[in-house]
């Protein structure tokens, strides 16, 4: 019987690619491997041994790649104009509107448009709040408005807004999103 765990590689640079993997991530404690965290780690240890030292470019793209990810991909994706009109059942003008009132978040995306993260809606539309948070967020771009919600926040005590926003308290992540990105403020 096969090992569910094994996988076939299928070619010699996919064998040295599994050994840098390995090799890079030897010493790191398993709760570092774990999640987006461990992703983080694993692209910027890869970068620096990959990379030369001059290639900041290259290394300043991939740890954009990697925000990026986190911002999208951390709590169930993103989602195009087309699947947010099919979820919120409007039409996919009414969705750019939306987004251009402030009423839902939506990121532009190399190659891919605007993309709206998902953990901004519910099964019933879009979760409670969000709205607001984002017209306290105004003065912010959409992808600091973005990772403010999916950011841990001193304010709240470390939790993510996203998170305080889903147990019902609108009010204190909208203090925390009042002084986001001053001096000193989380």
């Amino acid at each position: 019987m096969d090992d569910p765990g094994h996988v076939a590689l299928k070619s010699s640079a996919q064998a040295r690619l599994v050994r840098a993997v390995v090799d890079v991530t030897s010493d790191l404690p398993n709760e570092e491997l774990q999640g987006i965290a461990g992703l983080r780690v694993l692209v910027e240890r890869l970068a620096d041994r990959w990379l030369s030292t001059s290639d900041r470019l290259g290394k300043a793209r991939l740890r954009g790649a990697v925000a990026m990810r986190e911002v999208l991909g951390g709590d169930e994706g993103a989602l195009t104009v087309g699947d947010v009109a099919k979820l919120l059942d409007i039409s996919r003008q009414a969705v750019d509107k939306r987004r251009k009132v402030g009423r839902l978040l939506g990121v532009q995306v190399p190659k891919r448009g605007v993309l709206y993260p998902a953990w901004q809606f519910t099964r019933a539309g879009t979760l409670a709040g969000v709205g607001e948070v984002l017209a306290a967020l105004h003065d912010h771009d959409p992808w600091a408005q973005a990772r403010f919600f999916v950011t841990e926040n001193d304010r709240l005590g470390g939790k993510r807004p996203l998170d305080v926003l889903r147990r019902g308290h609108l009010e204190r992540v909208l203090g925390a999103a009042a002084v986001f990105g001053e001096h000193g403020a989380a």
